[in-house]
């Protein structure tokens, strides 16, 4: 009972210090995922806490299950927006692009390391795959707000490529342990098993999952055990079957996710803080089987691994995958950039470990370097990337908080919150002035707190800066209302933003030809008629995101606003530094 308390303290130490470590990730510019990792290497056995940790079949557990949570909470929070704008660009990358990235990088660790063919392609398969861990935390938590396309296409990416980097590894791993056994039709085979098996039993099962959503009445706290629990049993059924667990665990977190219902939010709120337990306790784990001496011995070969995937394999793979969808050069540059390599590639260096394949600890480590480069050079520029290539697009003006009411099982009512800002457009000003603006009847404020006391609301009435007001109001009505509360615009800021989208606003309904007529730009006879929304889908050729630009002669066309459906709702017209308007 000592030892297993002593353990208990161990465990809770190690995650209370990682949490509390957290702190320093954006002061240091450091991922937080590789402070997790440091974490645990620190405690190992050869680090200060001196931990002997070198369980590789325990420590897959808990990373395979760990990355289950993570994908299920992934699949939770992707939109069905998003697959509509990134879905076969992605499925590409998550198939083709794991088999590229392994060919290229297999044919020059084969040479570096002057290894078998099936080892340097093993290697380069356990590598060959981003992360989802690593890419749904720095994409959305990078403080970056990046183009949908991009964002979409690489989260929908990490998420269903492990698919195919398992095989890889697993059919390398038979050829290395049974020589003369495999070839081309099984891994056909397997391959349609986990795609069509695990894609199918994570459709039907996050339909019942759904629905039991929709339809039981549990304590809030039950939904996301629910949830979990369920997502583990299509995650351990699908493996049983031959199919890919992870694929069907995020399939099924997309299919509940985006049919919402009374216990969504619930189920959101709890699921972050069991995927941010799942990230830390898998980092920590695979930190703690790492000894940091070891990494020392094949470290020159490792860095130039890694640099030849970062600048070489992976932007061949990124290119010839998604150029039939008329990516812009910037865009695949940054896909390209954004390959991060996380806990996958560790928890994949695990399987020759305990298949038995020689040399694989030193394939581990290898892997483990690789991955340490990653995240420190590409994790840490994630943001100064987007900003350099250009595909990030200016953040939008949105409420401090949001809530979903459900007031029945089909009606909803979003409470929103905001901050008034000094010199904004809602100071000393009454809240129901504001409402009445920005929505009619349908806005209603609905709390005023002011040094952290809620005020009753009177007809002197004032907004000052600082206060928190909290609204009833509709998506649309939201982002009027977060105009008003925000910050007047420094020159500064409204200079970069016209910077981006140019600077004059146009209606997107009016025809190309008498723009082009007033502004001196020439256009085909053909495209003359058309508005300048039809214009832009055209001249872009697929689904239209924020940030999309047209050139027309010296003139730039970009698109402000996209509605549900994909209609551009607002366009921003860039001109040359001198133009004359006729």
């Amino acid at each position: 009972m000592e030892g297993l308390n002593i353990f208990f303290l161990g465990a809770g130490l190690l995650l209370f210090i990682s949490v509390l470590a957290s702190t320093l990730s954006a002061r240091l510019g450091m991922p937080l995922l590789l402070l997790f990792l440091i974490v645990g290497m620190l405690a190992g056995e050869d680090g200060p806490g001196g931990v002997r940790f070198d369980d590789f079949r325990t420590a897959y557990l808990v990373s395979s299950l760990a990355l289950a949570v993570i994908l299920l909470d992934g699949g939770l929070r992707t939109r069905t927006s998003s697959l509509r704008v990134a879905l076969w660009p992605a499925a590409v990358l998550a198939t083709w692009g794991v088999i590229g990235t392994t060919v290229i990088l297999g044919v020059f660790v084969t040479w570096l390391f002057g290894v078998d063919w099936r080892m340097g392609m093993l290697l380069a398969a356990i590598v060959g795959s981003t992360d989802a861990a690593a890419v749904f935390f720095l994409l959305r938590n990078g403080g970056v707000r990046l183009n949908e396309r991009v964002q979409s296409t690489l989260e929908i990416e990490s998420g269903a490529n492990d698919p195919m980097a398992i095989l890889l590894v697993t059919v390398l791993v038979d050829m290395l342990v049974k020589p003369g056994e495999g070839g081309l039709l099984p891994f056909l085979r397997i391959l349609a098993a986990q795609m069509v098996l695990g894609g199918g039993l994570g459709f039907l099962g996050g339909i019942v999952l759904a629905r039991l959503l929709l339809r039981l009445r549990l304590a809030e706290g039950l939904y996301a055990l629910l949830i979990v629990s369920g997502g583990m049993m299509i995650f351990t059924a699908a493996n049983l079957l031959g199919g890919s667990g992870f694929l069907a665990v995020y399939f099924a977190g997309v299919i509940v996710g985006n049919r919402r219902c009374h216990a969504t939010e619930h189920v959101l709120r709890v699921m972050d803080g069991l995927a941010w337990l799942a990230q830390a306790c898998m980092f920590l784990v695979l930190g703690l089987l790492v000894k940091p001496v070891q990494l020392l011995d094949r470290a020159p070969e490792a860095i130039a691994m890694a640099v030849f995937l970062m600048l070489v394999a992976r932007p061949i793979a990124v290119l010839v995958g998604v150029w039939p969808f008329r990516f812009p050069r910037r865009e695949i540059a940054y896909m390209s950039w954004v390959g991060l390599r996380g806990a996958v590639p560790i928890v994949l260096a695990i399987v020759p470990v305990v298949s038995g394949v020689p040399e694989s600890i030193l394939l581990f480590n290898i892997t483990f370097v690789v991955v340490l480069l990653s995240l420190l050079v590409q994790g840490a520029t994630v943001p100064m990337a987007a900003n350099w290539l250009k595909v990030s697009v200016p953040p939008r003006d949105e409420p401090i908080d949001r809530r979903e009411i459900w007031v029945d099982d089909r009606a909803t009512l979003d409470l929103v919150e905001f901050r008034v800002e000094a010199g904004s457009g809602a100071e000393s000003r009454h809240p129901d002035d504001v409402a009445a603006e920005c929505g009619g009847l349908s806005v209603r404020c609905v709390s005023l707190v002011r040094g952290g006391e809620v005020q009753p609301l009177r007809i002197d009435t004032r907004l000052t800066a600082g206060d928190l007001v909290w609204f009833v109001a509709g998506g649309e009505h939201a982002e009027r209302i977060a105009r008003l509360f925000a910050r007047s615009g420094t020159d500064t800021e409204l200079s970069a933003h016209a910077g981006f989208f140019g600077e004059f606003i146009v209606d997107p309904s009016c025809a190309a030809g008498e723009l082009a007529a007033a502004y001196g730009f020439e256009l085909a006879a053909e495209e003359k008629p058309l508005t300048l929304g039809e214009l832009l889908r055209k001249r872009i050729g697929r689904r239209v995101v924020v940030g999309d630009r047209v050139g027309i002669g010296l003139f730039e066309l970009t698109v402000r606003d996209v509605d549900g459906e994909g209609m551009v709702t607002g366009v921003g017209l860039k001109c040359p530094d001198r133009f004359v308007i006729t």
